[in-house]
């Protein structure tokens, strides 16, 4: 398999290409063994900002998908992680950094007609959807898990992981600067 950064080297990305991003662990910070139930214990990554602001040049969209099982097993609220959102977006609106739409699956695993958990693709389904003009052979996932890979590949999307200790790109700063640095 060519590593990931040969792969991105390979993309002639504009304005047409959708970028989709996993929340938890690409833009904050993972909770080992609990969830970000509250605004207060979010916390972006290092970079992240200055990497969405780069992002936020190349592509003509971004969106966001991020599997939230804590509300379906009783953790946290609709409403605790819509407070989450509507704080990131401001924050983010601020610096002038667009995010087209944030998607989440309140689902646990055990919801067997749940249709958006990802590696299912309701989301991007969705995202489609609410924006017709995204194609998914233009478009990247970026994500810190297998189930955000699975999910990218079976939208037939360009799959990135980041991993700290696992991928050739440690980051999504350094993702952004990979793309930047090619267009």
């Amino acid at each position: 398999m060519k590593k990931q950064r040969e792969i991105l080297k390979t993309l002639n990305i504009d304005k047409t290409w959708t970028l989709f991003l996993d929340r938890d662990g690409v833009i904050n910070r993972k909770i080992d063994g609990d969830y970000v139930r509250n605004w207060q214990q979010f916390e972006f990554l290092p970079k992240v900002l200055e990497a969405l602001e780069i992002l936020n040049n190349i592509f003509g969209k971004i969106i966001i998908v991020t599997n939230q099982r804590g509300i379906g097993r009783g953790l946290m609220t609709e409403k605790d992680l819509l407070d989450i959102h509507s704080n990131v977006l401001n924050i983010l609106s601020d610096k002038k950094i667009k995010i087209d739409k944030i998607y989440y699956c309140p689902h646990d695993y055990e919801k067997e007609d749940c249709i958006c958990r990802k590696p299912k693709i309701g989301m991007a389904l969705q995202a489609k959807k609410d924006f017709p003009d995204i194609d998914f052979k233009k478009s990247i996932m970026v994500g810190d898990s297998i189930s955000d890979i699975e999910f990218g590949n079976n939208a037939s999307m360009i799959s990135i992981l980041i991993d700290e200790s696992n991928s050739d790109i440690k980051s999504l700063y350094e993702f952004a600067i990979l793309i930047k640095n090619k267009t």
